[in-house]
């Protein structure tokens, strides 16, 4: 690669609750990011850190498109918080009150809901067992693993574990081991969650590919959905992470998830750098 002063490659620091991202933007552009870069930019000593990578390209019938990378180098089909961050900068940006946003799950419509918030809606959740997807057919509202968890699709797979003190587990240990469970052919998202009330929630994360983080945006939507279908909770709720709380309600259309977002920085990764990939 030709060194100088603008071979770089131009990137944001967003977060949504700590849940944090760097976020390429390809519009326009021959793409460039690939497997060896997102697992180098994800280290956050030698690298910028992130929970996930999320580029941002073009597409036809939508305002942009959103792929979405792990910092293990594998893809997700959804991020939640990334998709409302990337669409406040862009309504900030545009002037714009309403997006559609194109991912591999699916068209998402976000909107500016006021007070600095912004919504998205992460479609309707998947609660039969081959759209999850699990490795055999079974009750998703209880599943045959100790501590009976509810698995759900939100483009990403979930199980969820109802507990009496999130503060109590072990995340590190229990979430690795339950990514990984066999009834999860893709691995899965892992979340404790505690019923404070029926209509709020408490939920910590350990996200497949990328470990404990502060928030997940599809987490609290899949926790939402099971503490709904198993009469914990109605349908509306206050979810607290550990890096702040989202409003969520599953609603006839979807799943709408909102909140704050924040944009941390620019910056643009060095010649030298992604030389070195």
């Amino acid at each position: 690669m030709q060194k100088g002063p603008d071979t770089g490659l131009p990137f944001m620091k967003m977060h949504g609750l700590g849940n944090d991202f760097v976020v390429i933007d390809e519009r326009g552009q021959a793409p460039r990011v690939t497997a060896a870069l997102a697992v180098a930019l994800a280290d956050r000593h030698r690298g910028v850190g992130f929970d996930q990578l999320a580029v941002i390209g073009d597409r036809d019938g939508a305002d942009l498109s959103l792929t979405f990378w792990n910092a293990d180098g594998s893809q997700s089909a959804a991020c939640g918080n990334a998709t409302r961050c990337i669409a406040r900068h862009e309504i900030d940006r545009t002037g714009k009150t309403a997006l559609i946003i194109s991912t591999a799950r699916g068209l998402l419509h976000a909107h500016d809901a006021g007070g600095g918030l912004t919504s998205v809606n992460m479609g309707h959740p998947q609660t039969d067992w081959a759209d999850i997807p699990l490795a055999r057919a079974m009750d998703t509202l209880h599943l045959p693993i100790a501590g009976d968890p509810v698995a759900t699709g939100m483009g990403n797979p979930h199980c969820t574990f109802f507990v009496a003190d999130v503060a109590a587990v072990d995340l590190a240990a229990f979430g690795a081991a339950q990514e990984h469970h066999p009834l999860f052919p893709q691995r899965t998202n892992v979340q404790v969650a505690q019923v404070l009330s029926p209509g709020h929630l408490r939920m910590r994360v350990w996200e497949r590919g990328a470990g404990i983080t502060l928030a997940s945006g599809s987490s609290s939507c899949a926790v939402t959905v099971a503490a709904a279908r198993r009469g914990l909770t109605g349908r509306r709720v206050r979810l607290d992470c550990d890096g702040g709380t989202l409003d969520v309600h599953w609603a006839d259309d979807g799943v709408w998830m909102t909140g704050p977002t924040m944009h941390t920085f620019s910056g643009r990764l060095s010649a030298q750098f992604l030389d070195a990939l």
